[in-house]
């Protein structure tokens, strides 16, 4: 169905409607002010089309595996031996130590799938349990996308759903405050990331979006932030809740665990979603963990369905036998051995940083990778499908119909169930926005018209 959905939308971009459309959503990304260090979010004519069917089994498939991270994170923070798998850092291991606020550690998130329409397979490759980046820009392409002449179009032969996502992240994190609060009393809402990110034009969605809901929202640095007398200032007035954007690792780095907001998080006089007690999940060696058989005891059998049907073979870097299939390895000499099959990823970084595909680099560079894998916690990871689909764009004023890649990312509320979906593009190996060369699309649901 997927396949005639986008021949159909293709087939109604005449050179007039083309130009068109291209117009509508370019002076839409200005007039929304949606770019990602300086360049447009969008650069092609087409959203992601999607039946309601694939949508279904898409929330279904992911359910089930978010209840495994749940397992997998509720055993470790009672199981030190069992959390050393996440390869966790020592003032990371301190944070842990400090009481949980509310029941998941991470009231927002975004697994980041690979999905094959055509074989049904689904293989995650991330897990961003931190800080999930996407669903404002998300809605707002979806607006710039719904009025153009294309859409308008193709709507007099289907219906047209839109996937809203921004709620969904701004319901998680006012939960997270219920429960901190144990109260509904409305908080002082603090965007909190650095002044230089490229994602602010983000957060500005996001203020308006609190502001409509009757919350003051503040965007600020947290290098700017003051904690005095058991309260947290920013631009001089007292926050109760913190939507963190800001990534944990460089927070701490960068401010040290002394620092005004760390300290104000964990004496407990603001609340911060997501909070420390997400580090663990968002280790990419939490899918080592999900995948290792020797911890599938701790899954029931749902929750090992899930792992078996969409997370990759995956370990911890490290001198070791482990299962590969039905055979037992010593790792290290099998990941020197089929490079052309695996990944090496660091334990904790963003934006492709650190990853060496294995089928793209020399014997040589593979070598040095594995060495420096071996010394820094580092994962593994057996190569999955990349899919692609056409897209259609303007090139000097003509329209070029091209494959690109895309993943499949949809944003997850308390860590249980699918809200939105965020598509990323790339003519890249590595499809990340941060890395270059991306591109962001809305998705949409589609039925023919009776």
């Amino acid at each position: 169905m997927t396949n005639a959905l986008t021949d159909r939308w293709h087939a109604l971009l005449s050179d007039e409607v083309a130009q068109s459309t291209h117009a509508h959503i370019e002076s839409e990304l200005v007039r929304r002010d949606l770019v990602f260090g300086g360049r447009a979010l969008c650069t092609v004519l087409r959203p992601r089309l999607v039946t309601l069917d694939e949508l279904t089994s898409l929330a279904r498939r992911v359910r089930p595996l978010m209840s495994a991270f749940r397992a997998a994170h509720a055993r470790g923070m009672v199981d030190r031996e069992f959390r050393a798998q996440f390869r966790l850092a020592d003032w990371e291991e301190e944070v842990l130590s400090d009481p949980p606020r509310y029941a998941f550690p991470s009231p927002t998130s975004r697994p980041d799938y690979f999905y094959v329409p055509e074989t049904g397979a689904l293989a995650l490759t991330e897990y961003n349990a931190e800080s999930p980046a996407g669903a404002a820009y998300n809605d707002a392409l979806s607006d710039a996308f719904i009025d153009s002449d294309a859409m308008r179009l193709f709507s007099r032969e289907y219906e047209i759903l839109t996937l809203p996502s921004r709620h969904g992240v701004v319901g998680s994190v006012l939960n997270a405050w219920q429960e901190f609060s144990r109260s509904r009393r409305a908080p002082r809402v603090a965007i909190l990331d650095w002044d230089e990110v490229p994602t602010r034009t983000e957060f500005e969605l996001y203020r308006q979006h609190f502001v409509t809901m009757g919350l003051d929202c503040i965007i600020e640095d947290p290098r700017r932030c003051e904690y005095r007398g058991g309260v947290l200032y920013a631009q001089g007035k007292a926050i109760d809740l913190i939507y963190k954007r800001v990534l944990i690792t460089e927070l701490v780095e960068t401010c040290g665990l002394d620092h005004d907001v760390v300290r104000a998080v964990r004496e407990g006089a603001v609340c911060m979603a997501n909070g420390f007690h997400c580090k663990m999940l968002h280790k990419k060696a939490s899918l080592a963990v999900l995948s290792d058989p020797d911890n599938a005891a701790i899954f029931d059998s749902r929750e090992q369905a899930a792992i078996a049907d969409s997370v990759p073979w995956t370990r911890v870097v490290e001198e070791r036998k482990t299962h590969y299939g039905n055979d037992v390895i010593d790792l290290l000499p099998f990941i020197m051995e089929n490079r052309e099959s695996l990944v090496l990823k660091p334990n904790d970084d963003y934006g492709g940083a650190g990853i060496t595909l294995g089928w793209d680099a020399s014997a040589e560079e593979w070598s040095a990778a594995l060495q420096h894998a071996i010394a820094t916690p580092y994962i593994v990871q057996e190569k999955v499908t990349i899919p692609a689909e056409p897209f259609p764009s303007l090139v000097d004023g003509s329209l070029v119909i091209a494959d690109r890649m895309l993943d499949t990312a949809p944003f997850v509320s308390n860590g249980d169930y699918m809200e939105g979906l965020l598509t990323r593009l790339s003519t890249a190996k590595l499809l990340n926005v941060t890395a270059g060369g991306g591109s962001t699309i809305p998705t949409f649901v589609v039925h023919p018209r009776d």
